[in-house]
């Protein structure tokens, strides 16, 4: 048995993040198999958790958090950094993740010797971020891909990938899709839905407003308030934009407030379709995989890594084809009894490899093999026979 830890300084339960759903699937994956696990995040802590979750004293961040407050919380990075050094040896932690170079102290880098380490890369690298990309890298035994898309990414930026491994992000089962009647009278008349963080680069507000005068179905909106924006007010931009929207067309359109992870899944198996709006590139997409873990087919545009994932198990167009286009589609499959059975069908193979069990021996087979060459190159490491 090994003691893992995995580092994200937003890190909550139902937090609206694919990282911090990555981790929680993950963790629970590792957990089953023997390993004890426990999460290190930013304070304070909460009333109460049900989860091993260590919250640091030395830092707090503002919510939302920009980038800009992590960097500016971090300016001396002496009190996190032994904080965080100090934890992970009073729990003889064998391996720490840090979920992100800047967010989850990756660029930091501070562990305790003899320590295998692994850094999470759940986004393409940006010129901006370029910097603090390549010192948590460097550091770093193995770098851990959330899809071959963002692999191929860096390749395509020039980023030397030798150390790099694609982990699958875990799906974790939370609802019995419907049989096959059930499956048919929503794509009668069952409505759709679009689970998602209200920000523009989502697409949810231009959907909306794109909506054709002839739709008549329910459409539900989770829009979801994360801890963090990339850019000042764009969840508020968002949410407002939406509220336009339910005003124009009350009558199908209804707003709801974010989900906790176990109720996603749930949610869009009684969905005729759910609609991936994203106009920027998806990494993986969460809602896209729970969505299939319902045998919901998707629609979304033909970006990232949504297409790779979603196969025959629904429909993508050009992004070119615009917000019309995607209604136009989705028009198409709902109206389409074969195909649309077919998509259901497909859905469940989709998701073989993205079990919590799956990813657990993938991530625990990617570390060992890393901390096998810091043992070679002069590393203590925990994990070598």
């Amino acid at each position: 048995m090994s003691t893992i830890a995995f580092c994200l300084l937003t890190y909550r339960r139902d937090h609206p993040s694919g990282i911090e759903r990555c981790i929680a699937t993950l963790a629970g994956g590792l957990r089953r198999a023997g390993h004890d696990v426990f999460v290190i995040t930013g304070g304070p802590a909460p009333p109460c958790t049900d989860e091993d979750v260590v919250h640091l004293r030395s830092i707090a961040l503002p919510r939302p958090a920009l980038n800009a407050d992590v960097l500016a919380a971090l300016a001396d990075p002496r009190p996190v950094t032994e904080e965080v050094r100090t934890i992970l040896a009073s729990r003889g932690t064998d391996v720490v993740c840090w979920g992100a170079p800047v967010w989850g102290l990756g660029y930091l880098h501070p562990v305790p010797p003899g320590t295998v380490t692994a850094l999470m890369a759940h986004n393409t690298i940006r010129p901006a971020s370029a910097a603090t990309w390549a010192t948590a890298i460097d550091a770093a035994d193995v770098v851990l891909a959330a899809s071959p898309y963002l692999l191929q990414a860096a390749r395509d930026g020039g980023w030397d990938t030798s150390k790099w491994t694609f982990l699958p992000n875990a799906v974790a089962a939370s609802a019995a899709p419907p049989v096959r009647a059930e499956r048919e009278a929503l794509r009668r008349g069952g409505p759709l839905r679009l689970v998602s963080r209200a920000v523009p680069g989502k697409g949810q507000g231009a959907f909306l407003a794109a909506m054709p005068d002839w739709w008549d179905r329910p459409v539900d909106v989770v829009l979801a308030e994360a801890d963090f924006e990339f850019v000042h007010g764009e969840t508020a931009q968002e949410l407002a934009d939406c509220r336009i929207q339910q005003q124009r067309r009350p009558d199908v359109i209804h707003l709801l407030p974010g989900l906790g992870w176990d109720q996603v899944t749930p949610f869009l198996a009684g969905a005729a379709l759910t609609a991936v709006t994203s106009v920027e590139p998806e990494t993986f997409s969460y809602v896209t995989a729970e969505s299939l873990a319902a045998c919901t087919p998707v629609a979304a545009f033909d970006l990232g890594y949504v297409p790779d994932l979603l196969a025959s198990a629904g429909t993508v167009v050009p992004l070119h084809a615009g917000m019309t286009g995607l209604w136009e589609a989705i028009a198409r499959l709902l109206n389409d009894h074969d195909i649309y059975h077919a998509a259901s069908r497909a859905a469940p193979a989709r998701l073989a490899s993205h079990t919590p069990e799956h990813a657990a021996a993938a991530f625990l087979d990617a570390t060992t093999r890393a901390g096998s060459i810091a043992c070679r190159s002069g590393a203590a490491s925990p994990l070598a026979p």
